[in-house]
């Protein structure tokens, strides 16, 4: 087991020792080819091509190969792209007609933009099962470098007219530490220079437009060259209404079903048409849309918007059938302050009409000392009823008090509280639809 240990050992030191004279070797040029090793003599990568005759010019172009994720919640977009890049080096011009393709770990041997990407929260340069890199050197000089990227890069987003909106991304390419003295940039081919939008299938979003800009970015230590590609996309909202805008309106729909019962049936009113099992059910709907995005007081959606008219719909017509009892049980205790005054009235004047009737019928058929018997036993009952009189003389001037105070809201009095149905039949789904066309309307064309 020692002896065993020790060879591998020896094996291990071994395989250390040639890595590190190949190593050695490569960067010495002593194992490249002949042309290499004639261009790569005297090169020095510290230094940027044409040091003293003024900035390299580098051109670049993207290939899009996928944007794999974009989140309203983080506010970016995670794309996979293959940067490349030409800048000339005279210093690596060699005689011939083709180009020479080195591997890409050699790249080290070469000097480099020093290009990042501006906004970028996390990237990184694929490995499998090399670095995916590639450099090309053309006998003029002409070095073509390629890498391939994933990076996720931040996207400021407007969400106000989600889920109907169009969101404007960018990807900033920066010189780190080359001002523009030192190098310029330029798209290779204008808008041209992008490529792979056009074949890219993404899940809830369509690219309608791109474009390429060249800029400069300012800092406290200079003037840096900068290029942007900008590329609009416009979310599909097949989604969103089969998802939300369809079962919200189904929820509406189905709190109408209630003017079509009767108001006596309290619990299917309160239950099945108007109640709780469309309020729960809406709310969980608003919930389920919010679960996706932002938890921002700045953005009010537009489906935001739309929920809470449908809510509130849901809500009215709630409040339609509280409003419908309410004035069911006013019509009944109006009627029985109505019915009572016209009854009291009805009384005092049979009792005023029987105590007449018995003054005159006495007049006419008894005599002078009967008549006077008579007057007398008739004031002795009108000294008696007089004060139950005056108790309905105040309970009428109450009623009739009451009865004006009713008058003055008798613009809100229904005489038939069953109309409130009939009303609510035409007005709420009319009120529905004008609301849902100015909706459509607004955040479709402004």
């Amino acid at each position: 087991i020692q002896l065993c240990s020790r060879i591998g050992c020896l094996d291990l030191l071994l395989y250390f020792t040639i890595s590190f004279n190949v190593e050695a070797q490569v960067r010495n040029g002593e194992i490249l080819p002949p042309t290499v090793q004639k261009i790569m003599k005297g090169y020095n990568k510290y230094l940027r091509p044409f040091f003293d005759n003024g900035p390299v010019t580098i051109g670049m172009s993207l290939d899009i190969a996928s944007i794999d994720k974009i989140s309203e919640i983080n506010m970016d977009y995670t794309a996979t792209i293959f940067l490349r890049q030409r800048w000339t080096d005279e210093r690596l011009c060699f005689d011939g007609n083709k180009s020479l393709s080195l591997d890409g770990r050699l790249v080290e041997m070469l000097w480099v933009p020093d290009t990042f990407i501006v906004d970028s929260k996390k990237s990184f340069l694929h490995d499998i099962t090399v670095e995916n890199r590639l450099i090309r050197i053309y006998p003029n000089g002409t070095v073509l470098y390629a890498i391939r990227i994933t990076t996720t890069v931040a996207c400021n987003m407007d969400l106000t007219k989600y889920p109907m909106d169009k969101q404007l991304c960018t990807l900033q390419l920066e010189s780190w530490g080359y001002n523009i003295n030192h190098v310029t940039f330029y798209w290779t081919r204008g808008n041209d220079s992008v490529c792979g939008l056009d074949t890219l299938h993404l899940a809830q979003f369509t690219v309608e437009d791109y474009y390429t800009t060249v800029s400069e970015a300012v800092y406290e230590t200079g003037c840096y060259p900068k290029l942007i590609f900008h590329f609009e996309l416009k979310r599909n909202i097949l989604y969103f209404i089969l998802e939300t805008y369809v079962p919200s309106i189904l929820l509406v729909t189905l709190s109408w079903v209630s003017f079509w019962i009767s108001q006596s049936s309290v619990p299917a009113r309160i239950c099945i048409g108007s109640g709780v099992t469309t309020v729960l059910t809406m709310t969980t709907l608003m919930m389920g849309a919010r679960t996706s995005l932002p938890n921002a007081n700045c953005f009010i959606k537009a489906i935001d918007v739309y929920l809470g008219i449908c809510f509130s719909f849901i809500f009215g017509a709630l409040l339609e059938y509280a409003v419908a009892h309410f004035c069911t049980l006013h019509q009944i205790g109006t009627f029985d302050i109505f019915s009572y005054s016209q009854i009291s009235k009805q009384n005092r004047k049979e009792e005023i009409n029987g105590v007449v009737t018995t003054v005159s019928n006495n007049s006419n058929i008894t005599d002078g000392k009967e008549n006077a018997v008579a007057l007398k036993d008739i004031t002795h009952n009108s000294s008696d009823t007089k004060p139950r009189m005056d108790r309905q003389d105040k309970s009428n001037k109450c009623i009739i008090t009451v009865k004006r105070l009713l008058c003055i809201f008798k613009f809100c009095q229904v005489e038939n509280p069953h109309h409130i149905d009939n009303y609510a039949r035409l007005s709420f789904p009319l009120s529905f639809i004008v609301v849902n066309l100015l909706y459509w309307v607004y955040y479709l064309c402004f």
